[in-house]
């Protein structure tokens, strides 16, 4: 009789902190799934569509995702054609008006940052080349700061009941990251000017953040695997132009940086990327702190 007590007990505390919950977010990835939670507490309900070992340029529309954004009122994806392989489909086959472009219930990041890598054209032969812009803008905590601020104001603005709950969770949040940046900068001093390999293209915020110093890339264009003539070509640039480390993400195969890293005879880092790609990732501090404490480390 106890045990069926507890659990009813158990379903009625989930039935209630569902009923609280005025804004079902869907977030495309999951650096924005943990920033809406900063923000809206128990007032919100996320769910992330990728994981941060999922390479989000090419995720599957499946029936539980199309689920998920039929239900939602507010969908939080980076933009800048990032999910332009699957999130287009997903929102017209929703039939849900409120995540329409255009719409409140439709958040792109990139709207609020300064974009890095604009194109001056673009075309296939180019590889995965963004036309507004490279599209991982959350390897920088002043992005984060700056998307932090706007969706705040669309949490507002979709559920204006709220709106005193926002505002209070941003302004506490503001505070908590302002500082931690304030740290991270300083903790971060030994790493400006580190030249560095990238496996993928994904990381010039944090290259312009931290003043690291890109010379070689281990794909030839963005998104295309290396072949084992092209990391040999890599290897032969480094002679010339030498690096300390190179950079992955986590989702990212490690094969090519670790053959590149035995024969340059420089360490390979594999980068969480986005919340959950560590063990130490498992919120947006987290995420930075895991980050900086792995380039440290390497290079020490």
């Amino acid at each position: 009789m106890r045990t069926i007590h507890r659990l009813a007990g158990i379903a009625l505390l989930a039935f209630t902190s569902a009923a609280m919950a005025t804004v079902n977010i869907l977030a495309c990835e999951p650096e924005w799934g943990a920033l809406a939670t900063e923000l809206g507490g128990d007032k919100v309900s996320v769910y992330n569509a990728t994981t941060a070992l999922q390479d989000p340029h090419h995720i599957q529309a499946k029936p539980s995702l199309l689920a998920r954004a039929r239900s939602a009122d507010l969908v939080v994806c980076t933009g800048s054609q990032l999910e332009i392989g699957w999130l287009p489909i997903l929102l017209q086959q929703s039939g849900n008006p409120r995540l329409q472009p255009g719409q409140p219930g439709n958040f792109e990041a990139t709207s609020f940052v300064r974009m890095l890598e604009l194109p001056s054209s673009v075309d296939r032969s180019q590889g995965d080349v963004h036309p507004g812009g490279n599209p991982h803008i959350q390897t920088d905590p002043r992005n984060i700061a700056l998307v932090a601020a706007a969706l705040a104001k669309r949490l507002e603005q979709i559920a204006p009941s709220d709106a005193a709950v926002f505002q209070a969770r941003y302004r506490d949040f503001s505070s908590r990251w302002q500082t931690a940046m304030t740290r991270w900068q300083a903790v971060a001093a030994p790493l400006k000017g580190l030249p560095i390999v990238v496996q993928h293209k994904g990381f010039p915020y944090l290259e312009d953040w931290l003043g690291l110093r890109e010379v070689a890339a281990l794909e030839p264009k963005p998104g295309v695997e290396p072949s084992s003539a092209y990391l040999t070509e890599v290897l032969a640039q480094l002679a010339q132009r030498p690096a300390r480390l190179i950079i992955r993400a986590a989702y990212n195969d490690g094969r090519p940086s670790e053959w590149l890293a035995q024969r340059a005879h420089i360490p390979a880092v594999e980068l969480p990327f986005t919340v959950g790609g560590s063990d130490k990732a498992g919120d947006l501090f987290g995420l930075f702190d895991d980050t900086l404490q792995r380039l440290l480390t390497a290079v020490k």
